[in-house]
């Protein structure tokens, strides 16, 4: 696995899915011919008979955007119909993006503790504009900012640096200032592979601020500096959420299918299947970039999501999550 992270030969030209809103590599697109009315309609029939249709349910909801799915929604019928993980698969995928990441960063920020890991997720992954998006769902359906929500729930320099994460203005320019580059590399390095102590708040600041194509360029700038990769110095210098954190944005940095590749396999190896992470990614991802996150997981692991899932998973929830994955990468 370390290897794909080590390689930076061909970063600086590749697409991001974090800043290039017209890289769009999803399973699941509008459907052609589409009438809200009549998806409606067989919805409801195949809900309201005796024992619910679940081929209904899956053949349409998997083959509608999320724009059209916001337009037959019954989400009160699904939750009151389906159960367990189905439901909460179904029920993702008639919910906007916007509305599911805010329910997510709710219900991982709700109750005893904190789920870290999926504010890690979701705070690294997304764009400004998926950002924005979340905040003014959350304060629609909480009443309060993202900020003031988070604020009162994540801690220390690990809080500090998803709360800049969580403003959603991260530079946006698509210019590299390689001199800058040169220079935020050898603060970098200074101010942790160099130093005794790690000065955290320089990491902070670089990561969280500058653009995706700039912190490409201090990726390898800092290679040549320390010849360790950042990634490699965060995880001997740090430890606990901030490692994960600042980990997760370098990954991101360099390949957000690849991140979300492994955050995949991750779910559904070991102990049981984390399913509320499984479904976050399947869907979230299902219209942005899920067939280049495919081909970073059979990259990485050398087998297909596909086959993954289809061994990890059962019943009407492996059938839905297959549909959304689109196909099988075995060759």
């Amino acid at each position: 696995m370390a290897t794909v992270w080590d390689d930076l030969d061909l970063l600086l030209d590749s697409p991001s899915s974090l800043t290039t809103t017209t890289h769009v590599r999803g399973t699941i697109r509008d459907s052609p011919g589409f009438n809200a009315g009549t998806d409606a309609s067989a919805l409801r029939k195949a809900i309201e008979g005796i024992g619910t249709t679940e081929k209904t349910l899956i053949d349409v909801l998997t083959q509608r955007s999320s724009v059209q799915r916001q337009l037959i929604s019954l989400v009160d019928d699904l939750e009151g119909d389906t159960h367990g993980d189905f439901e909460d698969l179904l029920v993702a995928l008639v919910t906007s993006p916007a509305v599911y990441d805010c329910h997510e960063v709710i219900r991982a920020t709700k109750g005893a503790g904190t789920t870290e890991n999926t504010l890690v997720e979701i705070f690294a992954s997304r764009s400004n504009k998926q950002i924005k998006a979340l905040s003014d769902a959350y304060l629609a359906e909480t009443g309060k900012t993202l900020i003031d929500g988070l604020k009162s729930e994540v801690a220390s320099d690990f809080g500090k640096s998803l709360l800049i994460l969580a403003e959603g203005k991260r530079d946006e320019s698509t210019n590299v200032d390689v001199v800058k580059a040169k220079t935020d590399a050898k603060i970098l390095y200074e101010a942790g592979e160099k130093k005794w102590g790690t000065d955290e708040s320089k990491f902070i600041d670089i990561l969280c601020h500058r653009s995706v194509p700039q912190l490409r360029q201090t990726l390898v700038e800092y290679k040549n500096v320390s010849g360790k990769t950042l990634q490699q110095s965060i995880e001997n210098e740090m430890s606990g959420n901030l490692e994960d954190l600042l980990v997760a944005i370098v990954k991101c940095v360099k390949s957000v299918p690849a991140y979300l590749a492994e955050r995949l396999f991750k779910s559904m190896k070991g102990t049981g299947t984390d399913e509320a992470t499984l479904t976050r990614i399947m869907v979230s991802r299902s219209e942005i970039d899920m067939l280049d996150i495919r081909a970073e997981f059979k990259k990485l692991f050398g087998y297909s999501l596909y086959s993954t899932i289809e061994s990890e998973t059962s019943g009407d929830y492996r059938k839905t999550l297959l549909k959304i994955c689109g196909g099988d990468d075995t060759a």
